[in-house]
């Protein structure tokens, strides 16, 4: 019974790697005639060396022994290339070995930048007399997160639902200079720029 008991806990103990390299890797797949190629996304803010390992049925893949391959941070790489026997479709499982260890041995390829959830949910309500909002969600198109921005000339009912909670601020929502953002359901009024908003989200 013991053995039994230390086999569960050494199994649990070691769900939360598997689950956490599945969170920072995703695999999509992309069909070509006669190919199926599998890209690994990075999802986190930092350069990870990924291996996969495929196996299955009606396709073939390099001889070679898996090689880790480097996917910088926020950016989709190439994986592994299989090539499908023709009138068939490929049947596969993979195994992802993902460390944020750089190996020298890692193999670099091109990557293509992608579009991440920060660490904290962003939406942007951009009021009529917002003087810096276009600066920011500029900056925000050109960075690597994903976010969400409302106009009230567009949506005037988003006004109203958020009139309230300046009812008691010496900031009225009227004459709002700056954009008003939320941060996982937290509101902020002075946060003027891209810098700013780094930082907000970094604590």
């Amino acid at each position: 019974m013991n053995k039994a008991i230390l086999f569960t806990l050494l199994y649990f103990l070691s769900m939360p790697s598997f689950f956490s390299q599945n969170k920072q890797i995703e695999i999509v797949e992309e069909e070509k005639p006669s190919r199926l190629f599998l890209y690994g996304l990075n999802k986190t803010e930092r350069d990870l060396d990924v291996t996969i390992t495929v196996e299955g049925s009606n396709f073939r893949q390099s001889k070679s022994a898996p090689r880790p391959v480097r996917i910088p941070a926020a950016s989709k790489v190439l994986l592994a290339n299989l090539i499908v026997e023709r009138g068939k479709i490929a049947h596969y499982t993979y195994t992802l070995d993902v460390n944020d260890s750089l190996s020298r041995r890692a193999m670099r390829r091109s990557f293509e930048p992608i579009k991440i959830e920060p660490k904290k949910k962003v939406i942007i309500y951009i009021a009529e007399s917002c003087t810096s909002c276009d600066t920011l969600v500029s900056s925000l198109n050109k960075s690597h997160y994903l976010y969400t921005v409302h106009r009230f000339s567009e949506k005037p009912e988003l006004k109203e639902q958020l009139a309230p909670a300046f009812a008691n601020s010496t900031v009225k929502i009227d004459s709002v200079t700056t954009p008003i953002i939320s941060l996982d359901g937290t509101l902020h009024v002075k946060i003027e720029d891209y810098d700013q908003l780094l930082e907000e989200l970094n604590k």
